[in-house]
């Protein structure tokens, strides 16, 4: 199973041509995992970069709630699919993030690489405080979402 964490910098080049974190590139060749999907991220103003397997997955679970006879499940699968980009790191563990990417991210030289469980973030550094709380607003929102999961077991 592939794990990412950690908060790396690095830094795209003006081809837009960046190192993955070694760290990362440990877990990808871990699990056999050669190429990955890049996006723009549904939410945030960052890029998400997919190992191909867990892309495969979360298209498989999105197309297993969507209708495929509902016009609007129709948009919204081909907008999640329409806008991929298939890339594989080179012998030096380098990708190429194309550059509307870039500009729709504001990626311009320092970077951010977010590990997100099975998932990775690129961030433009200008912009990586963006996705975290402040210390307290995280603290107190664990410790809800905590004792909320206590409550619940509590109740069977």
């Amino acid at each position: 199973m592939i794990r990412f964490l950690g908060n790396i910098e690095a830094r795209a080049d003006a081809k837009g041509r960046v190192f993955i974190p070694a760290t990362f590139r440990k877990q990808l060749q871990a699990a056999s995992e050669e190429r990955l999907i890049m996006r723009k991220d549904v939410f945030q103003d960052c890029l998400t970069l997919y190992p191909e397997s867990v892309w495969n997955e979360e298209l498989n679970e999105l197309r297993s709630r969507l209708n495929k006879w509902n016009s609007k499940h129709q948009l919204i699968f081909r907008q999640f699919v329409s806008d991929v980009e298939v890339v594989t790191p080179d012998s030096n563990g380098r990708i190429l993030i194309p550059k509307r990417y870039m500009q729709i991210c504001s990626i311009h030289g320092d970077i951010r690489f977010i590990g997100i469980d099975n998932k990775i973030e690129i961030w433009a550094k200008e912009r990586a405080e963006q996705p975290f709380m402040s210390p307290e607003e995280f603290g107190a929102a664990l410790e809800e979402i905590m004792n909320d999961d206590n409550k619940q077991d509590g109740e069977r």
